[in-house]
């Protein structure tokens, strides 16, 4: 059994795929990027823009399936340019706090809509 999670309070899906699935108590996220879900656009502004935006997208769909940052055990973390490794690590733990998750980060050649970053998660909840 899975749960199709959605909220307005992150950015739709623009393909044939969910902002989550969850299944007994685990979330999956679909990546999110720093899309305005108000205005369908990037953050303006460099990586650290994106990536703080694209948490809040992350924090919303995890929300709306029952969870927070707080539940995440891991996540993926992709990069145009590894030079904004420590952009995004800066607001990166400033989200995650003392205990953050575990993380792989990937240099790709691309991202969609031309994002700098891109996130995606897995967490676990009760019930």
């Amino acid at each position: 059994m899975r749960d199709v999670i959605h909220t307005d309070k992150a950015p739709a899906a623009i393909g044939p795929y969910v902002q989550a699935l969850r299944s007994d108590g685990w979330i999956f996220t679909a990546g999110q990027v720093g899309l305005d879900p108000a205005t369908g656009q990037l953050s303006p502004g460099g990586v650290a823009e994106q990536a703080a935006r694209a948490l809040a997208n992350l924090r919303a769909v995890l929300e709306a399936a029952g969870g927070g940052l707080d539940t995440v055990l891991k996540t993926t973390v992709f990069l145009v340019d590894m030079a904004d490794f420590p952009a995004m690590n800066a607001v990166y733990a400033e989200a995650f706090g003392q205990a953050p998750p575990a993380r792989s980060t990937v240099a790709v050649a691309a991202l969609p809509l031309g994002a700098r970053f891109e996130i995606e998660a897995i967490a676990r909840v009760h019930g």
